[in-house]
Parts: C-alpha cells; structure tokens; sequence
C-alpha cells in the first residue's frame, strides 16, 4: 500500500497539532517511567516497606516486559487496528499507573509499575509509530517523529526533574497519579487519529511469541545484571558457567533463541502461514540501517544519561531537583533540532543528517571528558549537554521517517515492534555498559591508589583491600567519610582515602564516556547503511526490492 493512498490527517495546523500531541503525549508516558523514579528510590522502597534492591528489581520487571512483548504488540496491533491497541494500550497502562499510585506493598508496586504498565507500553509504542505513518505524508513524516522522539528524549532528561520535585516537596505517587490524568485526555483524543483498516484473517504465532519474549528476556536480563554478576569472568560470589559469568552465558542464550526465532518465521512465511515478523524485512538494507542507528542512539543517550546524573548528583551533590534543570539545555537543543532540521532542510539526505548529528554527539562527549576535573562546578555539562541535545536531536528528525519509508504501510506496525525493540535494547546495553565500566574502573583506581599511598597504614591498606575488591560502590565525599568515621578509621587516614576515591570516581566518569565516544565513532562508521535520499513517497524504499519471506 503506497503513502498516497492511506488515509492523512488534515494539515491544517489544527488537526495535525492534535494527532501529534496525542502521539507523543503517549511517547512521553512511556518513557517517563523509565527515568522519573530513579531519584527516588529510596523514598518509595521506604513507603512501600521493601528495600532499594526491591525497587531495582520492579524497574528491572518493566524494562523486561516491555523488550520481550514489543514485536508481539505491534503485531497485535496489525490485528485489531494501531489505534484500537494504542487505546487498549493506555488502559491497560492507566491501570497500572492507578495501582502504582496506590501500592502499599512491593507486590502490588510489581503488578502495576512492572507488569500492567509494561505490557501497556508494548501496545502503545508500536501502535505510535504505525500511526504516524497512517495520519501524515511522506513529506510531513520527518517532522512528525522528529518531534514524537523529541517527547521521549526530554522525559528521559525531565524525569530527574518531575520525580525528584514530587518527592522533595510532595510525594512520589502522585506522579503516577497525574500519569492517569493525562492517559484519560489521550484517550478523548483518539478519535482525531485516523487508522488503516485492521487486517483480516490474521493469527497470533504462539511459537513466535514464547521465542521471541524468551530469547529477548533471557539477553536483556543478563546485560541489566553485568554490573552484579559482571560480563566475562563472575565477580566475587557471583553466579559462574564453567567459569564464565552469568551474564555472558544468558545474552548468548538469548541471542541463540533469537536466531532460532528467526529461522521459525521464515519457516511460517514460506509455508504461507502468518508469522510475527515478515523475515524478508530485514534483507532491506534502509530498514536494517534505521534500525542500527536506533540501537546506537539509545545506547549513547542512556550511557550519557546513566554517567552525567552520577556526576552532578553524587560527584558534585547536587539534589534531584538541581540535578534536572542541569539536565534541561540537552532538552532544549534535541527539541530545536528534531523541529528544525525537517523544517530548514525538508530534502536533506538522511544519512548526512544522522552523521552530522553524531559528530555532534560525539562532541558533547568528548568535551565533557576534557571538562571533567576534580572542583569543577555543575556549569561544565552545560555546553557538552547542548551539543549532545544537537546531535539526539538530528537522529531523532530522519530515523523514523526512514525506518517506516523502508517498507510497505501495512507493516508499519511490525516495523514499531522492531524498532522499540531496538531501542530497548540499546537503552539496556547502554545503561549496563556505562555502569559496569565506571564501577570496574572506580575499584581499580581507588585499589591502586590505596596501595600506593604511603599514608595508610598496612591494616587499613588491607582491610580496604578485601572490603572493596568485588567492587568499590559510587558515593559522595560526604557519605564515604560518614562511612569511614563509622568504621573508626583515624581522621588523616579517612581524608587520604576520600582523595583516593575522589580522583577515581572521576577516572571512572572519564573512562565510562570515553568508551561511549567509541561507540559514537563507530555508529559514524555505519551510518553507510542509511539512505542518501529523504524519506521515498512511495512508502518503500526506492532502491530496495520488496521484502520477501526468505
């Protein structure tokens, strides 16, 4: 089915105005989860009688059901209609933010943060991006997810902000509480968006989803837990396969299931059943270059937002609330950008776009390794923050537009379920490499620095030593030396060790953005497999065949 020939919406101001704030009302949402609680999970594992490893897991529950049910969503979607199941996507999230708000137990908090919310977003977040393509033009697509992603993005930089005023000042529930509000006004405004005709004769592979959920549940829990159990060799304690670590032995795992996922679809294509994913799909080299760059987008932008908040929070101690207006110059540029770009330069090529807007990134990160020293104030983010909102915001202006042009509309909704799965994974792979790196390279400075220094004494030198080699937590000057004082350590001593910790959480830092400009550096490499022309009219690819079942 050809772009011109899908219902659009009226591009008067008006109508396009009110479909696009529905939509990425709906993206804001679901990326807001991810993002506004982490300042205040000591606050809500405290009311809800649990601890902060019971609030990790919960967040931990709703990042893996949403990653193993995106493919499955936007397939459901195809069934029933894009915008029947972003409907039912938002109760069902309703419900679970209404839960949420009203926990009394870790449980409870479970089934509406973790589950309800979860399998609502897996619903939803495909649906957005089928329906974008449904209600505007080629012409108009860029803009559209341009602004759609931007709405992700700033809640990923204002969660911080909403989540640490709610519970500096009032309390955490009523953020989920508002949640519910603004999933009733986008429910009213569903019926400004115009759908494709749902597909008829349609069955849910159940093999494909029990595959699918399992091979991506399986990688995606081993990468959230490398930072406990580590990536090759275990770490002290940590689950061990014939001496490798847990989490290696579950990402390959998962990748093997996913392989032999694959391999049962296009059996179920070939035989002319109805697979979960078209297989043929990823033969098209403009799909699987939209797709590349989505997972390295997500990746650089949670590394950046795992590593900067780290900074200004614990290195400078900044509250959560001063944390997020730090973080708001990223907002403000990725908005200007992903509006900007489609509207100065409707006709530019898409992959000079994304390479521009990486170099940007890169730029922000390498100009924060530069600034990063020990008494530097919270103002050195600011410049690297704005080049960085650049940069997410160029990707943020074409990656959908050439995601969904790569294909046929009436596989727009499949296309959502790959590419939110995409960018679940990036944003995981992301968040633990970031971590893991930053933790490793905090022990060995803080390890080696300790060794080193002629002012401890031997007792101490080993106590420290084999308290901290399975890995030296990331605290503040302050709660080290409260540490510290508690343990009875002489004074002299506890101000050599805080030095020592001091310069290695900025080793730490340095070291974790440096491996996330490499990242960058590569993604700019790889950018090739984008399209050198904007977004095709003909809702394909011009130079690519149509996908075939393999």
């Amino acid at each position: 089915m050809s772009v011109s020939s899908s219902p659009v919406v009226d591009k008067a101001a008006g109508g396009f105005s009110i479909v696009l704030l529905t939509l990425a009302s709906g993206q804001f949402l679901m990326t807001l989860d991810s993002s506004v609680m982490n300042v205040s999970i000591a606050q809500v594992a405290e009311d809800v009688g649990t601890t902060v490893t019971g609030i990790q897991t919960a967040i931990t529950l709703y990042t893996l059901v949403m990653a193993t049910l995106m493919i499955t969503g936007g397939k459901i979607g195809s069934m029933i209609g894009r915008r029947r199941a972003f409907a039912i996507g938002c109760v069902i999230y309703g419900c679970g933010s209404l839960t949420t708000a009203l926990a009394p137990s870790l449980p409870v908090l479970i089934i509406g943060w973790s589950f309800l919310e979860g399998v609502g977003a897996a619903l939803i977040m495909p649906a957005i991006v089928a329906l974008v393509a449904s209600n505007f033009a080629a012409e108009q697509r860029p803009r559209a997810y341009g602004l759609v992603a931007s709405a992700g993005a700033i809640a990923v930089a204002a969660g911080p902000l909403i989540g640490g005023a709610m519970t500096t000042y009032l309390t955490w529930r009523l953020v989920f509480a508002g949640e519910v509000v603004i999933v009733l006004v986008i429910l009213l405004l569903t019926r400004r968006i115009q759908d494709l005709p749902a597909e008829a004769g349609h069955r849910i592979d159940l093999v494909g989803v029990v595959l699918s959920a399992v091979g991506l549940g399986i990688a995606v829990f081993g990468v959230l837990r490398s930072a406990e159990w580590g990536w090759v060799r275990p770490k002290a304690g940590a689950p061990s396969v014939l001496g490798l670590s847990l989490t290696v032995c579950l990402i390959v795992a998962g990748l093997v299931i996913v392989r032999v996922f694959l391999w049962w679809e296009a059996r179920v294509g070939a035989r002319g059943g109805d697979p979960l994913v078209s297989v043929g799909m990823l033969k098209n080299s403009q799909l699987v270059g939209g797709l590349t760059m989505f997972f390295f987008q997500f990746l650089l932008q949670a590394g950046l937002f795992f590593t900067i908040p780290l900074y200004l929070s614990v290195a400078l101690g900044l509250s959560a609330v001063q944390t997020g207006v730090r973080l708001l110059p990223l907002s403000i540029t990725l908005l200007l950008a992903a509006v900007g770009v489609p509207r100065l330069w409707p006709t530019a090529s898409p992959r000079r776009v994304v390479g521009r807007g990486l170099i940007a990134l890169l730029a922000g990160i390498v100009s924060l390794i530069l600034a990063l020293e020990v008494g530097a104030g919270p103002e050195i983010v600011t410049v690297p923050l704005l080049l960085a909102g650049l940069g997410v915001g160029a990707l943020a202006s074409q990656l959908g537009a050439v995601t969904v042009s790569a294909v046929p509309d009436e596989l727009s909704g499949e296309v959502g379920g790959l590419q939110n799965t995409c960018t679940n994974l990036g944003a995981s792979l992301g968040t633990a490499l970031a971590g893991s790196v930053l933790i490793s390279v905090l022990t060995a400075s803080v390890l080696a620095g300790i060794a080193e220094n002629p002012s401890l004494s031997e007792q101490v030198s080993g106590a420290a030593e084999i308290q901290l080699a399975a890995g030296v937590p990331f605290v503040s000057d302050s709660q080290l030396d409260t540490a510290l004082e508690q343990a009875g350590v002489p004074a002299d001593q506890a101000q050599a060790i805080v030095e020592v910790n001091t310069q290695a959480r900025i080793q730490g830092l340095r070291t974790s953005l440096a491996v996330l400009a490499v990242l960058a550096v590569l993604a700019t490499f790889l950018t090739r497999l984008l399209p050198i022309e904007p977004a095709s009219s003909t809702g394909r690819a011009s130079t690519d065949p149509p996908p075939a079942e393999s």
